[in-house]
């Protein structure tokens, strides 16, 4: 019995010695210039978090110096965070990728459901592609990935029944079952409302440490994370406060938790992390409600469902696109225009008029009639009651990315990354094609380019 074990031991040796050091094997491991990619969201991440070294982001700025980084990215529009992560993950813009807005626009009204299926997008994904070429990944809290190809997966999802909180909807979307018992087990510890919160820091160190297990243990080709607490609070306090430094840190901290992983498991070397984000931020004081005109003018009515409505207006983030009940009710859009036309110029100079045309050239919802895309420090509501102009405060994005504030940023350091490159303008839809290198994914991305200097 021992001997006939030990033939079956060696020949099954003997068949793994074959495979991985057939050419075809040994070729696609040499083509690729790292064989694990770590691809990090920072949730409002600001370029001057890395550049500025009064920002306490000792990891980020070390990796900045030391690999690839861009001066400003330039997003989609609008500037939030389900249309931006899609097309991170994707190479394209939202007129492309079908993920138009945080919510989708419900011509009933708005149940408070996000895009939050994969199969909602309409390209192929980075994820697809790791697949399809018989590697691994790994994803943790990223918008839109409930049911993505994804080995190791616990996507960002929520219930809209009371009661249900946050940590076991996920649970149930989770693959493979089990993997938040088994990070909770070896990582975490019992995960609940109290340990999992995104009001408080500790949510970046689980997101990092989750990160940081799967790696170490299961070693993916591509692992996606997002990180969130720099949006929540710098919603709260604009742009500068105590706690969106406190978010930053720790934020940092979780990054460094990665890295640090990829040491203990021996193969930081052989591992590249990018470092992106979904948006700048920008401080508000006003806000408009532009649905209060569309009802005072009888084209829709201050209901949860709209009413009997003609048009609409749907706000994402700071700004607001206009949907019409019939797409081709020209008179109704001819009215809506009037309106805007006809506005006190002490409101109209608060935002410009985005026409389809636009709309189509910078990749946006096709849908939309036009959009409203307001000056910085004014935020459209979607309100349909009361004054047309209200206070706001704190901070918000969803602008038009047309400056600076609202640009995101971008690191790239490690194995197939130039050292010390500096890139002064670049698009979120390019950072796909860095991936595609660093993996040699073969991936079509006609929008997505890849700039030569930061290969080494």
């Amino acid at each position: 019995m021992r001997n006939h074990s030990n033939k079956k031991f060696f020949t099954l040796l003997l068949v793994m010695v074959m495979v991985f050091s057939t050419p075809s094997f040994l070729n696609a491991q040499e083509s690729r210039p790292t064989q694990h990619v770590v691809l990090i969201s920072i949730d409002g991440f600001r370029p001057d978090f890395y550049l500025e070294e009064k920002w306490p982001a000792p990891n980020l700025q070390e990796m900045a110096k030391a690999g690839a980084r861009s001066l400003g990215v330039t997003g989609v529009f609008p500037s939030v965070t389900y249309p931006s992560h899609t097309t991170i993950i994707t190479g394209r813009t939202p007129l492309h990728h079908g993920i138009y807005y945080n919510a989708p626009f419900e011509p009933t009204g708005q149940t408070g459901r996000w895009f939050w299926e994969s199969e909602l997008i309409k390209v192929p994904t980075l994820w697809d592609a790791v697949k399809a070429a018989g590697l691994k990944s790994a994803s943790f809290i990223w918008p839109v990935s409930v049911h993505a190809p994804i080995d190791y997966n616990l996507p960002e999802f929520w219930s809209l029944e009371e009661g249900f909180g946050r940590i076991e909807p996920m649970r149930e979307k989770e693959t493979p079952k089990g993997l938040l018992a088994e990070m909770e087990l070896n990582v975490l510890g019992k995960l609940n409302e109290r340990t999992f919160n995104g009001d408080y820091l500790n949510r970046e160190d689980r997101i990092g440490e989750m990160a940081g297990y799967i790696l170490e243990t299961y070693k993916p080709n591509l692992i996606t994370l997002h990180l969130i607490a720099t949006d929540h609070f710098q919603h709260m306090e604009g742009r500068d406060g105590p706690m969106v430094r406190k978010s930053l840190a720790a934020t940092d901290r979780a990054i460094g938790k990665i890295i640090e992983a990829a040491n203990r498991a021996g193969i930081l070397e052989q591992t590249t992390f990018i470092v992106t984000g979904d948006h700048g931020f920008v401080n508000i004081h006003s806000s408009i409600s532009p649905n209060v005109w569309l009802v005072e003018a009888g084209l829709m009515e201050n209901q949860p469902d709209r009413g009997n409505w003609k048009a609409t207006f749907h706000t994402s983030g700071a700004s607001a696109f206009l949907h019409l009940k019939d797409k081709n009710d020209f008179v109704t859009l001819n009215k809506v225009k009037s309106i805007l036309e006809n506005l006190p110029e002490n409101q109209k100079k608060l935002f410009r008029v985005v026409d389809q045309e636009e709309l189509m050239r910078v990749g946006a919802d096709p849908n939309a009639a036009l959009a409203l895309a307001p000056i910085q420090g004014i935020s459209f509501s979607p309100s349909s009651q009361g004054s047309v102009l209200k206070p706001a405060k704190g901070g918000t994005h969803g602008f038009f990315p047309d400056f600076d504030e609202i640009e995101t940023g971008f690191i790239a350091w490690g194995a197939g990354i130039r050292e010390n490159v500096e890139i002064q303008e670049m698009s979120l839809v390019d950072v796909a094609a860095v991936v595609d290198y660093l993996l040699n994914l073969k991936m079509d991305l006609p929008e997505s380019t890849l700039y030569p200097g930061m290969k080494k």
